[in-house]
């Protein structure tokens, strides 16, 4: 059975089918393969940036940006916490059928909606479970840019308190005149410090890249 007409048609950059299967982990909203992209460049140049895009017009389309966006946000945070679920998306050996039913479990756990559902059981009935982290980040820049913000993606050796987000949000703003969105990524091998990208401009104030330089510095 085909998908409602509401997307039959998408834009102009990328078309997708969208069909609902039965299967034992119950109705699964399944995405057929992309069938055309332009070679534009930027987010859509990305398999993880074509699917973030179509879940992005599908949540525009049904008004749902914000409660998507808050679900992926729960949904990153269950990957980096979790070592269970970050090995589901990434276990070759787990069929389609128990991937996409263990994804519906842990969805309802965390209480995503029902869109960002659906999707979980697409990615995993493709086998693109492990594109999960990237298409939040995409989604998120795509949510940001509908919002006229710009979007900071911070690497951080610890994760980023809400008050120190907030703090980090206000300089942002300061700096680029108008709001920032904060795509939040750790990586402890940067040992402290921030590294911020806007765009194609980067702050880089951690301290792995301060060591690099008083360390060539020395051997000057």
């Amino acid at each position: 059975m085909h998908w409602p007409p509401i997307i039959a048609s998408r834009a102009a950059t990328l078309k997708a089918t969208f069909i609902v299967a039965g299967g034992s982990a119950g109705s699964i909203l399944t995405f057929g393969e992309i069938t055309r992209v332009e070679n534009s460049g930027g987010i859509q140049a990305s398999l993880s940036g074509r699917y973030a895009t179509a879940l992005f017009e599908l949540a525009r389309d049904g008004k749902a940006i914000d409660s998507v966006g808050k679900s992926l946000e729960s949904i990153k945070s269950a990957l980096a916490q979790s070592g269970d679920f970050s090995q589901l998306t990434t276990n070759p050996l787990l069929s389609r059928a128990a991937a996409a039913k263990a994804v519906a479990a842990v969805a309802k756990s965390l209480k995503v909606d029902a869109l960002t559902t659906k999707f979980l059981g697409v990615l995993a009935q493709n086998r693109r479970l492990g594109e999960l982290n990237s298409i939040i980040v995409a989604y998120a820049a795509l949510a940001s840019a509908f919002r006229g913000e710009a979007t900071a993606e911070v690497t951080s050796a610890h994760a980023l308190d809400k008050k120190q987000v907030d703090a980090l949000k206000a300089k942002l703003k300061a700096k680029v005149g108008r709001d920032v969105a904060v795509a939040q990524k750790v990586d402890p091998a940067i040992l402290g410090g921030l590294v911020v990208r806007i765009g194609s401009q980067m702050i880089d104030s951690s301290i792995r890249t301060r060591l690099n330089t008083l360390a060539n510095a020395m051997k000057g």
